[in-house]
């Protein structure tokens, strides 16, 4: 009935949808029996089911949620302040949750089918889906979605936090100021795109900036000459796809004061390599690991994999391009913090060497040296 009602329109905006659903509850029959309040609460659902997210729309409308993990349709998963908790919505079948991913995907023309069984997508408010199908997720449809919250924490609200401490942030903010590269390393989730907003702050609002991501997140405030790149995954016929490598080389001729790399985490990092040693110091990046030494060398066997460098030339340009490597841990309980900021010095014998700036003392926190 619904659908048939939608054919009288050209174009239905939500609020007029809103008003088809509210008339044919309201005219028939079938829901007379039910109370004002109980026709309002099958309005809300009967609209998320067709325009938005299903049962998944009470979790995008709480604001403390900020991501949301569905393993399939009967395990849905949260997170809240930083913590995991299980959900107790479900879907009907497998059947029902494909069909909201698959109407979801394809409504923003991305591909998710047999062929392509795996898709991200950026929602317009910011926040970030990844969707998996079966057969390769053989439990049923996998449905992510990191909520973009809105809150953009400047560095007091991070000291005040205990992400980071004061003389540790004049550190970072001074280092970003005298132009020098900078890569943030954690796991997923520890906040590494939230900082690397922050220390975007302190660059000179005079400077022209380029930023490069897979799914733009970055959020760079004060910067009149910004220019923003985003890759593109290739279509249906495997054309027309931009990656993170062809964007770097395409910023180099932009006249770019600095680079700003979302996530560097493949062969593009031997472009980034080459951007830093061609006049554009004071970049910033994000990578994954469990450590700022071993950041070096995942950067390594990234920059290899782009590159015919030998290993010894590889070192010693990561070491010449690469000034501070900041690593961001999150406990079990969801608290982020900065554990360790390093200097990268000069290799020695074919191997990086490393000064600790400031390391993370428990009890304690980060303290210099």
């Amino acid at each position: 009935m619904i659908l048939q009602a939608m054919h009288a329109y050209d174009q239905v905006d939500d609020e007029t949808f809103r008003e088809i659903i509210a008339d044919i509850i309201n005219q028939s029959p079938k829901y007379h029996t039910l109370s004002l309040e109980e026709k309002r609460s099958l309005a809300v659902r009967l609209f998320n089911r067709m325009r938005r997210l299903d049962i998944l729309q009470s979790l995008m409308d709480d604001d403390s949620v900020t991501e949301i993990m569905v393993n399939g349709p009967e395990h849905i998963f949260y997170e809240k302040g930083g913590q995991l908790f299980p959900s107790d919505l479900r879907f009907e079948s497998n059947r029902a949750l494909e069909q909201l991913i698959l109407h979801f995907f394809s409504s923003a023309n991305r591909p998710l089918n047999e062929s392509f069984p795996i898709a991200d997508l950026r929602l317009p408010d910011g926040s970030r889906a990844n969707a998996v199908l079966p057969p390769v997720a053989p439990d049923g449809p996998i449905f992510t979605i990191r909520k973009f919250t809105g809150i953009r924490p400047d560095i007091r609200s991070l000291i005040e936090n205990g992400f980071i401490t004061e003389e540790a942030a004049c550190f970072l903010s001074s280092s970003v100021i005298s132009k020098k590269t900078i890569f943030l390393c954690g796991g997923t989730g520890s906040g590494k795109t939230t900082f690397l907003n922050v220390l975007s702050s302190f660059i000179p609002k005079d400077e022209r900036v380029v930023t490069i991501e897979d799914s733009a997140e970055l959020s760079l405030q004060g910067i009149a000459n910004l220019v923003r790149l985003e890759s593109r995954l290739p279509g249906p016929d495997g054309h027309g796809g931009v990656d993170i490598g062809q964007l770097i080389r395409t910023a180099l001729r932009m006249r770019p004061d600095r680079i700003v790399v979302g996530e560097v985490r493949g062969s593009e990092a031997a472009d980034m390599l080459h951007a830093l040693h061609t006049g554009h110091p004071g970049s910033l990046c994000t990578g994954h690991a469990n450590s700022c030494y071993e950041m070096l060398d995942r950067l390594v066997t990234m920059v290899m994999a782009g590159s015919t460098l030998p290993y010894d030339a590889v070192i010693r340009q990561i070491a010449m391009g690469v000034d501070i490597v900041v690593h961001i841990s999150r406990n079990r309980e969801g608290h982020r913090f900065i554990d360790e900021i390093s200097r990268v010095l000069p290799i020695r014998e074919n191997r990086f060497q490393i000064e600790h700036i400031f390391t993370y003392k428990e009890g304690i926190g980060l303290v210099k040296g």
